[in-house]
Order: structure tokens, then C-alpha cells, then sequence
């Protein structure tokens, strides 16, 4: 590989890996005898996926540092230009019932944790029917299919269409706070909305890029801050819907301004059209 852009390798290296990730999902369904940094019960193909994209994105000239919300340390390496961030199997809870999943991925230009400020690019690949990868960079949002290795562009500019379609809300109703509830109330009265909720934030995610909406995983009274990670999975993913756009925010603010503290940080996430957005933070207020 070249060091002349190592964003452009690591982008290539994680589409490549793309295939033998899903392929290697085949017999590695069970639960490993561990938990991540965030006390979550890991499935063997999280540690499998965690470390061969740490053995191959490591490895790349140019990258600093390779984290992931399955390993509690940061892989420092020896170059100190990028550093990427990856949640390595976003829905691993749905192998059991053989569901979508996918894999998250920010590359910032500071050493971690960082702010969503300091990304370049961000994206995800969605393991649906299709293996296909959504990329943003420089202000624009591509689209690929992923097919044997290789990245055939599907979609160029994408931005999330102007009416709003799907909506998905994680968490247990229960532990919504009750100006979040009221606010879901609202956006379920309106038949133009439709529910899509997966269990694999990544595919509810890509819903509302291809159709426009919002999805949310809120503040909940049990867990204030939330309970997806800032690093790799919210700053990513508003990195992207912001580039097609459309807003994310906190309850308060752009994910891409929280500060972190550090590398397993959690944020309230709530991305999607920018008028739904608008609407909650009136609502949360």
C-alpha cells in the first residue's frame, strides 16, 4: 500500500474485508467467554471480526492508532498521521436469528478519543441481502456494492430524501424519559411514518438514508448518557447523515460537538431529516 492517502487504504482495506467478515459469520454464532469495555456479553464473531481488522488496518502506513469498542486499549502504531475507529460487527446480538448486521467506521484526524470535528471520513458496511457500503467524505455521501473484493458505485450525492418515511427508537418505552415519549407519540400519530426497527442500529440507520426519517437510541432514565459509543458508532454515523444532509444531535447539540473524555464515551444519538431534529430538541428542552 501507499502512504500518499492512507484514508483511500483503510477505506479499501475495510471494503475488501468486507466479504471474508461475512463469510467468517459461518460457525462463529455463539458467545465468547468475555465481555467488551462496556460490559456487553461478546459473540466469537466480534473478537474474530475486532482482530482481523486490527491485524490488516494497523498495519497501514499512515495510521496511528486502531480502536474498537470490542478491546478496552488503543492499538498504537507506529505512524502518526490517522487513526480509525471501528465498532467491527454493529448487531452481533442478531446472529442468532440470523438477521442483518454491519460494520461501523471513523477516521479522524487526532489521536483518540476526538471529537466528531476531527473526522475525514466515516462509514458503514450493511450485511443485508446485499453487502453494500455507505462512505462520506469531503461533504459528500457515496454508496457501494460490494461484491468479491471489490466497490461498484451505486449511488453518487446521496441526500436523505426531503419527506420523511421510516422512524425506528431504541431502548425500552419504560425508560424513555417522558418529553422523549411524548415526542415519539407525535411522530407515530402521522400515517405517513412507518416503524423499522432491526435490532442492528446500522440497518435502521441505512433506512433513514435511503428514505429519510429519524432513528434514536435516547437518554434513558437507567442511562443518562446513553448507550451507543461517541467514538464508533455516533460521531461515524452523524459524521455521514450530516454530509447527506440531514442533522444529528445529543438532545442539545451536533454529535459531532460533544467532547469526549474517552475512548468507550457514550452519547444520546439522534439522527435524520433536519426538520425532525429541529422538532426534538424543541421537544427535550
Amino acid at each position: 500500500m501507499t502512504d500518499a492517502d492512507p484514508v483511500d487504504d483503510v477505506v479499501a482495506t475495510i471494503a475488501r474485508s468486507a466479504t471474508e467478515i461475512r463469510q467468517g459469520l459461518v460457525g462463529r454464532r455463539g458467545k465468547a467467554d468475555a465481555e467488551n469495555p462496556s460490559g456487553e456479553t461478546q459473540a466469537e464473531a466480534d473478537v474474530w471480526a475486532d482482530e482481523l481488522l486490527a491485524d490488516r488496518l494497523s498495519s497501514i502506513d499512515g495510521v496511528a492508532q486502531y480502536a474498537s469498542e470490542e478491546r478496552s486499549d488503543i492499538v498504537d502504531c507506529e505512524d502518526d498521521r490517522i487513526t480509525v475507529a471501528v465498532d467491527p460487527l454493529d448487531g452481533s446480538s442478531n446472529l442468532k436469528s440470523n438477521n442483518t448486521m454491519g460494520t461501523v467506521f471513523g477516521i479522524y484526524d487526532e489521536p483518540l478519543p476526538a471529537p466528531g470535528s476531527a473526522l475525514v471520513a466515516s462509514g458503514w458496511i450493511l450485511y443485508g441481502p446485499i453487502t453494500t457500503m455507505a462512505y462520506a467524505r469531503d461533504g459528500t455521501v457515496t454508496k457501494y456494492e460490494l461484491t468479491g473484493g471489490e466497490r461498484t458505485v451505486v449511488e453518487e450525492d446521496v441526500t436523505l430524501p426531503e419527506d420523511p418515511l421510516v422512524y425506528g427508537f431504541g431502548g425500552r418505552v419504560p425508560d424513555w424519559p417522558d418529553d422523549f415519549r411524548e415526542y415519539v407519540r407525535e411522530i407515530e400519530s402521522n400515517p405517513d411514518h412507518k416503524l423499522r426497527y432491526g435490532g442492528a442500529m446500522i440497518g435502521d440507520v441505512n433506512q433513514v438514508l435511503t428514505y429519510g426519517g429519524i432513528f434514536a437510541y435516547p437518554a434513558l432514565e437507567d442511562s443518562p448518557r446513553g448507550k451507543l459509543r461517541l467514538q464508533f458508532e455516533g460521531n461515524p454515523i452523524a459524521y455521514l447523515i450530516e454530509a447527506a444532509g440531514g442533522r444529528s444531535s445529543d438532545g442539545r447539540q451536533s454529535i459531532l460537538d460533544v467532547d469526549p473524555t474517552d475512548v468507550h464515551d457514550r452519547v444520546p444519538l439522534h439522527v435524520g431529516n433536519a426538520d425532525l431534529i429541529d422538532r426534538l430538541e424543541d421537544a427535550l428542552e
